[in-house]
Protein backbone atom coordinates (compact mmCIF):
# COMPACT_ATOMS: atom_id res chain seq x y z
CA UNK A 1 0.00 0.00 0.00
CA UNK A 2 0.83 3.58 -0.86
CA UNK A 3 2.26 5.55 2.13
CA UNK A 4 -0.05 8.94 2.35
CA UNK A 5 1.74 12.36 2.90
CA UNK A 6 0.11 15.39 3.37
CA UNK A 7 1.99 18.81 1.92
CA UNK A 8 1.17 21.84 3.43
CA UNK A 9 3.33 24.55 1.94
CA UNK A 10 1.41 27.84 0.59
CA UNK A 11 3.89 28.47 -1.91
CA UNK A 12 2.01 26.46 -4.76
CA UNK A 13 5.02 26.23 -6.76
CA UNK A 14 7.38 24.41 -4.39
CA UNK A 15 3.88 22.55 -3.19
CA UNK A 16 3.93 21.35 -6.80
CA UNK A 17 7.50 20.60 -7.30
CA UNK A 18 7.33 18.22 -3.85
CA UNK A 19 4.24 16.75 -5.20
CA UNK A 20 6.09 15.70 -8.39
CA UNK A 21 8.73 14.01 -6.88
CA UNK A 22 7.19 11.72 -4.42
CA UNK A 23 4.52 11.01 -7.05
CA UNK A 24 7.26 9.93 -9.02
CA UNK A 25 8.71 7.44 -6.36
CA UNK A 26 5.50 6.14 -5.45
CA UNK A 27 3.86 8.20 -2.60
CA UNK A 28 0.33 9.44 -2.66
CA UNK A 29 0.03 12.71 -1.87
CA UNK A 30 -2.15 15.66 -0.68
CA UNK A 31 -2.20 19.25 -0.78
CA UNK A 32 -3.22 21.93 0.92
CA UNK A 33 -2.30 25.42 1.54
CA UNK A 34 -3.01 27.00 5.06
CA UNK A 35 -2.80 25.58 8.57
CA UNK A 36 -6.66 25.73 8.83
CA UNK A 37 -7.33 23.53 5.88
CA UNK A 38 -4.97 21.16 7.07
CA UNK A 39 -6.26 20.63 10.50
CA UNK A 40 -9.14 19.75 8.76
CA UNK A 41 -7.86 17.49 6.02
CA UNK A 42 -5.33 15.11 9.17
CA UNK A 43 -9.03 15.47 11.14
CA UNK A 44 -10.49 13.76 8.46
CA UNK A 45 -8.00 11.39 6.68
CA UNK A 46 -5.23 9.16 7.12
CA UNK A 47 -1.64 10.17 6.34
CA UNK A 48 1.55 8.43 7.55
CA UNK A 49 3.68 11.62 6.99
CA UNK A 50 3.56 15.55 7.01
CA UNK A 51 5.38 18.21 5.54
CA UNK A 52 4.73 21.14 7.09
CA UNK A 53 5.83 24.62 5.88
CA UNK A 54 6.39 27.10 9.44
CA UNK A 55 4.77 30.05 7.54
CA UNK A 56 1.03 29.35 6.08
CA UNK A 57 -1.87 31.39 6.53
CA UNK A 58 -4.57 31.34 9.30
CA UNK A 59 -2.79 29.05 11.40
CA UNK A 60 1.27 28.44 11.17
CA UNK A 61 3.02 25.20 11.64
CA UNK A 62 3.85 25.95 14.81
CA UNK A 63 0.51 26.35 16.05
CA UNK A 64 -0.64 23.77 14.09
CA UNK A 65 1.73 21.06 15.23
CA UNK A 66 0.70 21.72 19.03
CA UNK A 67 -3.09 20.64 17.68
CA UNK A 68 -1.66 17.70 15.97
CA UNK A 69 0.72 16.31 18.47
CA UNK A 70 -1.29 14.10 20.19
CA UNK A 71 -2.43 11.78 16.48
CA UNK A 72 1.40 10.96 17.03
CA UNK A 73 1.61 11.32 13.07
CA UNK A 74 5.27 11.44 12.10
CA UNK A 75 6.24 15.65 10.67
CA UNK A 76 9.23 17.20 9.04
CA UNK A 77 8.58 20.98 8.99
CA UNK A 78 9.70 22.49 5.91
CA UNK A 79 10.77 26.06 6.58
CA UNK A 80 12.89 29.55 4.61
CA UNK A 81 14.25 30.20 8.40
CA UNK A 82 17.77 29.32 9.33
CA UNK A 83 17.35 30.12 12.86
CA UNK A 84 18.17 27.88 15.18
CA UNK A 85 15.77 29.01 17.68
CA UNK A 86 13.11 28.27 14.97
CA UNK A 87 14.18 24.77 14.64
CA UNK A 88 14.24 24.22 18.25
CA UNK A 89 11.10 25.32 18.53
CA UNK A 90 9.76 23.19 15.90
CA UNK A 91 11.50 19.82 17.52
CA UNK A 92 10.39 20.41 21.14
CA UNK A 93 7.02 20.56 19.63
CA UNK A 94 7.52 16.97 18.25
CA UNK A 95 8.56 17.33 14.57
CA UNK A 96 10.27 14.57 13.95
CA UNK A 97 12.80 16.23 11.41
CA UNK A 98 13.29 20.18 10.23
CA UNK A 99 15.05 21.22 6.83
CA UNK A 100 15.40 24.51 5.09
CA UNK A 101 14.02 25.18 1.77
CA UNK A 102 15.70 24.86 -0.83
CA UNK A 103 16.51 21.76 -0.56
CA UNK A 104 17.05 18.71 -2.67
CA UNK A 105 14.63 16.27 -3.70
CA UNK A 106 16.71 13.41 -2.84
CA UNK A 107 17.46 15.09 0.45
CA UNK A 108 13.64 15.20 1.02
CA UNK A 109 13.15 11.62 0.09
CA UNK A 110 16.03 10.15 2.43
CA UNK A 111 14.80 12.06 5.30
CA UNK A 112 11.10 11.66 4.97
CA UNK A 113 12.60 7.35 4.38
CA UNK A 114 14.33 7.51 8.01
CA UNK A 115 11.57 8.94 9.74
CA UNK A 116 8.99 5.82 8.55
CA UNK A 117 11.40 3.91 9.34
CA UNK A 118 11.46 5.27 13.13
CA UNK A 119 7.92 4.65 12.94
CA UNK A 120 7.78 1.61 11.38
CA UNK A 121 5.68 2.72 8.53
CA UNK A 122 8.71 2.11 5.54
CA UNK A 123 7.61 -0.63 3.35
CA UNK A 124 9.13 -4.41 4.15
CA UNK A 125 8.59 -5.34 0.19
CA UNK A 126 9.29 -3.33 -2.64
CA UNK A 127 8.76 -4.32 -6.25
CA UNK A 128 9.92 -3.13 -10.05
CA UNK A 129 8.59 -5.09 -12.46
CA UNK A 130 9.15 -8.88 -11.58
CA UNK A 131 11.76 -8.15 -9.23
CA UNK A 132 10.83 -8.10 -5.45
CA UNK A 133 13.45 -7.05 -2.63
CA UNK A 134 12.17 -8.42 0.47
CA UNK A 135 13.88 -6.03 2.76
CA UNK A 136 13.59 -7.68 6.20
CA UNK A 137 15.67 -10.77 4.22
CA UNK A 138 17.53 -8.56 2.23
CA UNK A 139 16.56 -11.43 -0.06
CA UNK A 140 16.04 -9.92 -4.61
CA UNK A 141 13.59 -12.00 -6.71
CA UNK A 142 12.93 -12.55 -10.36
CA UNK A 143 9.54 -13.77 -11.10
CA UNK A 144 9.80 -15.88 -7.22
CA UNK A 145 13.33 -16.71 -8.61
CA UNK A 146 16.33 -15.99 -5.81
CA UNK A 147 19.10 -13.53 -7.17
CA UNK A 148 22.24 -13.33 -5.20
CA UNK A 149 23.52 -9.77 -5.39
CA UNK A 150 26.66 -9.02 -3.29
CA UNK A 151 26.11 -6.39 -0.20
CA UNK A 152 27.21 -3.18 -2.73
CA UNK A 153 24.89 -4.10 -5.30
CA UNK A 154 22.21 -4.76 -2.70
CA UNK A 155 22.41 -1.18 -1.41
CA UNK A 156 22.69 0.08 -4.95
CA UNK A 157 19.38 -1.27 -5.95
CA UNK A 158 17.76 -0.09 -2.53
CA UNK A 159 18.88 3.55 -3.71
CA UNK A 160 17.48 3.15 -7.33
CA UNK A 161 14.50 1.84 -6.05
CA UNK A 162 13.41 4.67 -3.72
CA UNK A 163 14.29 7.19 -6.07
CA UNK A 164 12.52 5.79 -9.15
CA UNK A 165 12.48 7.87 -12.12
CA UNK A 166 14.58 10.75 -10.54
CA UNK A 167 18.39 10.62 -12.06
CA UNK A 168 21.23 10.38 -9.37
CA UNK A 169 24.57 11.16 -10.16
CA UNK A 170 27.45 9.23 -9.37
CA UNK A 171 28.74 11.16 -6.63
CA UNK A 172 25.47 10.65 -5.09
CA UNK A 173 25.44 6.78 -5.35
CA UNK A 174 29.19 6.97 -3.80
CA UNK A 175 27.76 8.75 -1.09
CA UNK A 176 24.78 6.42 -0.18
CA UNK A 177 26.41 3.27 -0.99
CA UNK A 178 29.74 3.32 -0.12
CA UNK A 179 29.44 5.96 2.38
CA UNK A 180 31.32 9.98 2.57
CA UNK A 181 35.09 8.25 2.99
CA UNK A 182 35.03 6.40 0.22
CA UNK A 183 38.45 7.00 -1.80
CA UNK A 184 37.95 4.79 -4.94
CA UNK A 185 36.79 5.82 -8.47
CA UNK A 186 33.32 6.71 -9.69
CA UNK A 187 33.94 3.77 -12.16
CA UNK A 188 33.49 1.34 -9.32
CA UNK A 189 29.82 2.77 -9.81
CA UNK A 190 29.64 1.77 -13.84
CA UNK A 191 30.28 -1.62 -12.78
CA UNK A 192 28.02 -2.23 -9.78
CA UNK A 193 25.45 -0.67 -12.33
CA UNK A 194 26.13 -3.37 -15.28
CA UNK A 195 26.47 -6.42 -13.22
CA UNK A 196 22.65 -5.29 -11.62
CA UNK A 197 21.82 -5.07 -15.20
CA UNK A 198 22.94 -8.38 -15.93
CA UNK A 199 21.28 -9.71 -13.08
CA UNK A 200 18.00 -8.41 -12.66
CA UNK A 201 17.74 -7.73 -16.84
CA UNK A 202 17.41 -4.21 -16.45
CA UNK A 203 19.03 -3.10 -18.85
CA UNK A 204 15.69 -1.58 -20.58
CA UNK A 205 15.02 0.20 -17.02
CA UNK A 206 18.23 1.36 -15.78
CA UNK A 207 19.26 4.68 -18.00
CA UNK A 208 22.84 6.55 -18.22
CA UNK A 209 22.30 10.38 -17.92
CA UNK A 210 25.15 11.44 -20.18
CA UNK A 211 27.94 13.21 -18.35
CA UNK A 212 25.58 12.47 -14.50
CA UNK A 213 24.76 9.05 -13.88
CA UNK A 214 21.95 6.66 -13.61
CA UNK A 215 17.98 6.31 -13.31
CA UNK A 216 15.73 3.61 -13.33
CA UNK A 217 12.65 3.82 -14.94
CA UNK A 218 9.48 1.80 -15.62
Amino acid sequence: MKKRILIVEDDIHISNIIKMNLTLVGYETEQVYDGMEALDRIKGGKFDLILLDVMIPRMDGFELMEKIRPMQIPVIFLTAKNAVFDKVIGLKLGADDYMVKPFEAIELLARMETVLRRYGKEETIMSFQDINVYIDKREVTVREEVVELTPKEYELLLVLLKNKNIALSREQFIEKVWGGDFYGETRTVDMHIKSLRKKLNLQDHIKTIYKIGYRLED
